[in-house]
């Protein structure tokens, strides 16, 4: 029984590294957060009677959504529909080894089947930001908002309140360090691209954040941020 659970988890990472590879989400990836010395930098964003400090992107990690969306959104407007959306991947690499740290989408068309306003206009609008926003209920905003001083109570969310546990050494703070060095990768899906496993052949956006959550779940149950579709 022992060597079947072993060989079942030999082949899932077999699996798993050859998706990353065929992406090359190591070579494509880049920092998501702007730091020095792991202390990341912060910046007052709002109104001025209700500013409040903020993580900043890297700018390498907006240039990389900034340019896959430009895809999503030139597929859009030309009436080819060919781009789901984007798969993300937030994940540390230690020792040669990418360990996924939270996986998520977001796709192409919003409500109405019109062009979604997480992905519109990014280069000007950065309040959603293909779902990496500094506005609440998107990740950097609720991330900051239990990471750094200055938030409401009721902004602070149990999720990102693990987010911050796996991320950050201190919390909330006024100068948040880092545990680790932490990476993005995204990519612009093509409904004709194949996912986590290669026999399924081309795999949807949905299906595909299906797999890959699946696989990371059950190789990295102990470091994965996903709360649902987890292999428990």
């Amino acid at each position: 029984m022992e060597s079947k659970i072993l060989d079942n988890h030999l082949y899932k990472k077999k699996v798993w590294d050859s998706f990353l590879n065929r992406h090359k989400v190591v070579e494509c990836s880049t920092e998501l957060f702007t730091h020095e010395g792991g202390i990341c930098s912060t910046a007052f964003k709002g109104r001025m009677n209700s500013r409040r400090p903020f993580l900043i992107r890297n700018p390498s990690m907006e240039s990389l959504i900034i340019d896959q969306a430009a895809l999503l959104e030139s597929s859009f407007h030309s009436g080819s529909g060919n781009y789901d959306g984007l798969i993300y991947l937030m994940f540390s690499f230690e020792k040669g080894e990418v360990v996924p740290l939270y996986i998520g989408k977001t796709e192409t068309l919003g409500k109405n089947q019109n062009l979604s306003e997480n992905i519109r206009n990014l280069k000007a609008n950065k309040g959603k930001f293909a779902r990496w926003g500094d506005g609440y209920q998107y990740h950097i905003g609720d991330l900051s908002a239990v990471v750094l001083k200055g938030h409401s109570v009721d902004k602070k969310s149990t999720k990102y309140t693990d987010w911050a546990e796996t991320l950050f050494l201190d919390y909330p703070t006024d100068n948040p360090k880092l545990r680790r060095p932490i990476r993005f990768w995204c990519k612009a899906w093509q409904s004709g691209d194949v996912g986590v496993w290669e026999d399924f052949g081309s795999t949807s956006l949905t299906f595909l954040e299906y797999q890959m959550i699946g696989v990371a779940s059950s190789l990295y149950p102990d470091d994965l941020l996903n709360r649902e579709g987890q292999n428990r």
